[in-house]
């Protein structure tokens, strides 16, 4: 920890500066001992900025979004590791705010309200115990989605006028990359375990799915790039073809000897001549290997790799999110495993002086017992039992389907790959032909580089 800071509304008590005086006031205020007490949130930093940048950005933030709404915000500020994930230092705001309001005399307010049901006679609504029935209205938007969502963008726009008044060409996004329609696939969660053990050199599942996602991201993100411009070649060489004096349909064979040729003409050795005799083969046989001798026949393959790389893609994204989602249950289910025997023996305890001691003592591990419980709520069978293995095979069947559709996407970036470099023969060799019709040379050398 770097730094650390409790921020406090006009209206709070000047006391909840301390943060031992600020929590036990918090949970004084509860009479359920299932109550709720604080929001919790993580924030990545930027490394482009220095540690002061980030604590005065971190402050403003939270002043403008959070104090502003009557909040009370306990945050510190970590680095962990210096060096970080695969060297990359990974400093990070860590803050909570007590869910339960504070009225303007700075007591605490209720979390909520009740709103009774009434019939079309208005009278009460009661539910089978004879008891009135009504719906709880939350006192405050503070645990709204809206309210996060908000929050979230607020901070990448923040980042981002600061990226761009020190003029650093950076640019955070809050969405995740489905709703940016991004073409990158994300990664499943490692955790500190499993990145200290990569970091000592030790392979782990996690850790190695996510370095191959990280190359298909890589690899989609070249693709990607190769195809556009492609397209848009094919689409100004058809456009030149059309013009008067110009070939209707080049044949592709017949520009790549011509290309080759005037290479071998230039080329001051042996090797150098066996070396482009070697590159025109292979052009050729791909060519000849995809039925490939007009420009039209171009034309359709470079839109069916495009398909290709459009369902491969796709498919490796849905694999990535649910193995995400499966990570996640799994991990749920060791805290619920795990921390269990904790929670059984607590139960045993009966007497409460001797229940708060226990609680105390294992604070930790309750936690997150209680935290797995909740969020495996819904999967719990009707004898209690998770369904682990069927997650751990579905996980596994996962793994491998993603990694068949690497492969084949792999073919297709081979392909993609192969087309570009034909492109660029053809389109030098026709540069050279037919000048004034030839397709600009930028997008060329776009691909070059």
């Amino acid at each position: 920890m770097v730094f650390s800071e409790i921020l406090l509304p006009a209206n709070a008590p000047r006391e909840y500066a301390d943060r031992q005086t600020l929590w036990n006031a918090v949970e004084k205020a509860e009479t359920n001992k299932k109550a709720q007490l604080a929001y919790s949130f993580d924030i990545a930093l930027q490394n482009e900025f220095s540690m002061e940048e980030n604590i005065a950005l971190a402050k403003k933030f939270l002043s403008d979004e959070y104090v502003s709404r009557g909040m009370i915000v306990d945050y510190a500020i970590h680095l962990p590791d210096k060096e970080g994930t695969d060297g990359i230092p990974n400093p990070h705001i860590h803050f909570m705010c007590p869910i339960r309001p504070l009225k303007g005399n700075g007591e605490w307010d209720a979390k909520q309200h009740r709103e009774y049901l009434f019939n079309e006679d208005s009278s009460p609504v009661l539910d089978a115990s004879g008891h009135k029935k009504f719906n709880a209205i939350p006192t405050t938007d503070w645990g709204q989605p809206e309210t996060l969502e908000h929050w979230r963008q607020a901070w990448a726009d923040l980042c981002n006028a600061e990226f761009a008044k020190k003029g650093i060409d950076e640019h955070i996004d809050h969405r995740s990359y489905e709703r940016q329609g991004a073409d990158r696939i994300p990664t499943v969660h490692e955790g500190p375990a499993v990145r200290q053990m990569e970091k000592k050199g030790i392979s782990t599942g996690k850790g190695s799915l996510n370095q191959f996602i990280r190359s298909t991201n890589r690899m989609i993100a070249a693709a990607m790039k190769k195809l556009a411009a492609l397209r848009s070649w094919i689409a100004e060489l058809k456009d030149a073809c059309s013009e008067p004096g110009a070939p209707e349909s080049p044949n592709l064979v017949e520009l790549l000897s011509n290309y080759y040729d005037r290479r071998n003409t230039g080329a001051w050795s042996r090797k150098a001549k066996i070396n482009n005799l070697k590159s025109f083969a292979e052009a050729v046989a791909f060519l000849k290997e995809n039925g490939i001798s007009t420009l039209s026949d171009l034309e359709h393959m470079i839109a069916a790799e495009s398909t290709r790389s459009d369902s491969l893609r796709d498919s490796m994204n849905i694999a990535s999110v649910r193995m995400k989602t499966l990570d996640e249950l799994l991990r749920m289910a060791e805290f619920y495993r795990d921390n269990k025997p904790a929670y059984d023996a607590l139960s045993q305890i009966r007497f409460k002086k001797a229940r708060e001691k226990y609680e105390a003592g294992h604070e930790n591990e309750l936690r997150l017992f209680y935290m797995a419980r909740r969020k495996l709520k819904p999967y719990f069978s009707e004898s209690g039992e998770l369904p682990e293995t069927e997650w751990q095979k579905e996980l596994d069947g996962l793994r491998e389907k993603y990694q068949r559709d690497r492969a084949m996407y792999s073919s297709v970036y081979r392909n993609i790959r192969r087309l570009s470099d034909i492109r660029y023969c053809v389109d030098e060799i026709f540069r050279e032909t037919n000048e004034h019709t030839s397709p600009a040379r930028n997008h060329r050398q776009e691909t070059e580089l």
